[in-house]
């Protein structure tokens, strides 16, 4: 279908790709040290999308670990396919639709996690979604943003797909203006850093696709990166069918464990985080 959202394609089509895969296992690993070290009873991942490729499965690794898991999304037709999707991995969670991200249909301090992974950016307000994220919490709120700083995402906005920019509001990928306004609403930083830092650039394409943009018509170079032996879907190693997929990915991990202070990995990290505790008096 011309100008189909690519988010439709992904509701149906699980194969994401290589870096996107790397992505979702690198999150699923962070989400779970978080787990260890805070010890949340339960999340809300208000919106559900910001990550590429299949919507909706971020939080699968919480569900799985008995973590409530509440997911939220101001389009009925995706919040609709990622229901289905849970169905298939047959677990549990909380499907909510919100018609306005200023006033999440939840009390206060519904959650004791509550968090979005790069979704500020395609918000009309995303400064009245934070209100909303710390009003929800009774204790962490966590936030991570594209890595404006990092040479892939240069290299995108400069010479592969300076459109794109168009489509989102720059300004929220500034961690820095995200953890002062936390601040400002009484909360107190724990940590920030980086995370998915892989050893490839981050261009959010295929990189059949990114060949393309180049120019390079090279039939054996591109079909390096298409067809059945091409082949990276988060969703198979869910559903059992590819069980090795998290160790071929995650060999590319070493990268992400080397030491470095992360002011000095975010020149090649593809996303930054600010982790935050909610006031108990506020």
């Amino acid at each position: 279908m011309p100008n189909e959202p690519t988010w439709k394609h992904y509701l149906t089509d699980y194969n994401e790709g290589l870096g996107l895969v790397y992505e979702r296992f690198a999150l699923n690993d962070f989400l779970l040290w978080l787990k260890g070290q805070y010890g949340f009873c339960s999340a809300l991942e208000a919106p559900l999308y910001g990550m590429a490729g299949v919507s909706g499965i971020n939080s699968v690794l919480l569900a799985r670990i008995k973590t409530p898991v509440t997911l939220v999304d101001d389009n009925p037709e995706r919040l609709a396919g990622v229901e289905r999707i849970w169905g298939e991995l047959g677990l549990p969670a909380k499907f909510v639709l919100a018609e306005d991200w200023s006033k999440l249909p939840f009390p206060d301090r519904s959650f004791e996690f509550v968090w979005n992974w790069a979704a500020l950016w395609h918000l009309a307000d995303p400064a009245a979604l934070l209100r909303e994220m710390v009003r929800c919490s009774s204790k962490l709120v966590f936030v991570a943003t594209p890595n404006p700083v990092q040479v892939g995402y240069q290299f995108r906005k400069h010479i592969v797909e300076p459109e794109f920019v168009k489509e989102i509001d720059e300004r929220w990928t500034d961690i820095g203006m995200i953890r002062r306004r936390l601040e400002g609403l009484g909360v107190e930083i724990i940590s920030q850093g980086v995370i998915d830092v892989p050893p490839w650039p981050d261009t959010v394409m295929p990189a059949g696709e990114l060949l393309g943009r180049l120019g390079i018509r090279s039939k054996k170079l591109q079909g390096r990166f298409q067809g059945e032996g091409w082949k990276w879907s988060t969703m198979d190693y869910y559903l059992g069918k590819q069980p090795d997929l998290y160790d071929r990915v995650m060999k590319y991990a070493w990268l992400e464990h080397l030491g470095f202070p992360w002011r000095i990995k975010q020149i090649w990290a593809h996303h930054r985080w600010v982790l935050g505790r909610v006031s108990v008096t506020r």
